[in-house]
């Protein structure tokens, strides 16, 4: 484990206010993978962090003082998550903490958060990081049951009826799977197959061939890259035209970039901002969203993804929650957090209960297709 960031803001606040300079920092950690198997969503919610922080200490911070954050990157490792969040409750003091970046690391560690009364608000997407509610931990990435609901519409409007699931076998595999298992024969849908990758394997035809044997109308498959990038191809190099629906979990451009031209027709469940530019006029999130993806262009060269504006939203809403609170204490910053109600994010409008930590609505998904490299909405 190694610190790969530490954002001191004030050496931001050169052309700031002078008592924002002289005031003591709140402290918040972070726990991303901003390297290893998903620093394709760990990256953009570093950087996404980083940005922001300087806009928001350029604007005066909170509370009369500059916002700094520790950043440790966990290598998309969960023993070296358990050792960043150990480090950042026990050594760096931190007021709460954001990430980590995938579920498995997340369900690892966020019982150490709760233990020491830290809150801690995760980026990734597992249904089971806030279900049942633990006091102190709260998620920004939409739920698993919002994805596979919104592609079980899409389904059922095609005029499906057997499903066939392929999941990867990690924290985030293992949390979709369930999801899927529980809502496609509840929704009326035959379950034809239940095929499992593990997170390093290179060959899926054999699950893909024994799927294709159960003669599904479409196929699920539930992972983030690489795994979800080879069976696009392995399915394009058996020549099976069954669809296939992968999970939000690859909702960026690298997905695209690793599986070529086998990426072509795909369809999942992403977040507006995949989209921003796209999205209607009258979509009430558009201005933010193109704001945010024009900033974060300008700032690193790269297009904006789902995963950026997971980082937007955690720290967002923990800036928001030591506002209103009024205090950087942990306990008055968890109090405020699920206060929260109505707060634009780049993921949907948060709306925080004692029964839902998690925030977000149906409408925090629209349906994407890629064509000709680049994506289309199928569906709001």
């Amino acid at each position: 484990m190694r610190i790969k960031a530490i954002l001191l803001a004030l050496c931001a606040l050169c052309a700031v206010a002078g008592p924002v300079r002289a005031a003591e920092p709140i402290r918040l950690g972070a726990v991303l993978s901003v390297t290893g198997p998903a620093s394709f969503l760990g990256e953009p919610e570093k950087n996404t962090i980083l940005m922001e922080v300087e806009k928001i200490n350029a604007a005066g911070g909170v509370l009369g003082r500059p916002v700094e954050v520790v950043i440790l990157d966990d290598e998309t490792d969960v023993n070296k998550a358990v050792l960043a969040l150990d480090r950042l409750i026990k050594k760096e003091n931190v007021a709460a903490i954001l990430g980590p970046t995938t579920s498995g690391n997340s369900l690892a560690v966020m019982g150490k958060a709760a233990a020491a009364k830290v809150p801690l608000i995760s980026c990734s997407a597992a249904e089971k990081i806030t279900k049942p509610v633990s006091p102190y931990i709260y998620k920004v990435a939409p739920s698993d049951r919002l994805a596979v609901a919104r592609i079980l519409a899409h389904a059922k409007a095609k005029g499906y009826k057997k499903l066939a699931i392929l999941s990867v076998s990690d924290g985030f595999g293992q949390a979709g799977r369930e999801v899927l298992k529980e809502l496609i024969p509840a929704d009326g849908f035959e379950l034809t197959a239940d095929e499992v990758f593990g997170p390093k394997d290179t060959d899926m035809t054999a699950q893909l061939t024994k799927i294709q044997g159960t003669s599904p109308d479409a196929v699920i498959c539930w992972g983030t890259n690489p795994g979800p990038a080879v069976v696009a191809k392995n399915r394009v190099q058996l020549g099976i035209t069954t669809p296939l629906y992968m999970s939000h979990g690859v909702a960026s451009k690298k997905f695209i970039e690793l599986a070529g031209d086998a990426a072509e027709g795909l369809l999942l469940p992403a977040g507006k901002i995949t989209v921003a530019g796209k999205l209607p006029d009258a979509d009430p999130q558009k201005a933010q969203l193109v704001a945010y993806a024009q900033a974060y262009d300008a700032h690193f060269k790269a297009p904006v993804s789902t995963f950026g504006g997971h980082g937007y939203d955690s720290l967002h809403l923990a800036v928001k929650a030591i506002a209103d609170a009024g205090s950087d204490k942990p306990e008055a910053i968890r109090d405020a957090l699920e206060k929260i109600k109505g707060f634009p994010g780049i993921g949907g409008i948060f709306t925080f209960t004692p029964e839902d930590h998690a925030g977000l609505g149906p409408d925090a998904f629209i349906m994407l297709g890629i064509e000709k490299g680049d994506w289309v909405i199928v569906g709001q």
